[in-house]
């Protein structure tokens, strides 16, 4: 997958993650960012059940991404003291 393929999945799966965690967005570059990472801790997640991980540009991959990004941001607010995680 393309650099910009990255960005734009990240962006969709950081935004509805911190809409799932804490209800409001965390910003444009921060919800990137976080669904970026969300995307490697997630395939990291599901492969350690044996399930593929980010496999391209498709609705599997981005719950793969939303829920890595959902555990990355409540590890964020819990480090952090911030939000309501």
């Amino acid at each position: 997958m393309s650099i910009i393929g990255w960005i734009i999945l990240g962006l969709i799966a950081g935004f509805i993650a911190s809409k799932i965690v804490n209800k409001s967005g965390e910003g444009f570059f921060l919800d990137i960012i976080l669904g970026i990472v969300g995307g490697v801790v997630g395939g990291f997640i599901f492969n350690l059940f044996g399930a593929a991980g980010v496999t391209g540009f498709n609705i599997y991959s981005m719950v793969v991404a939303v829920i890595g990004a959902v555990v990355v941001l409540w590890l964020y607010h819990m480090i952090t003291g911030t939000g309501r995680a």
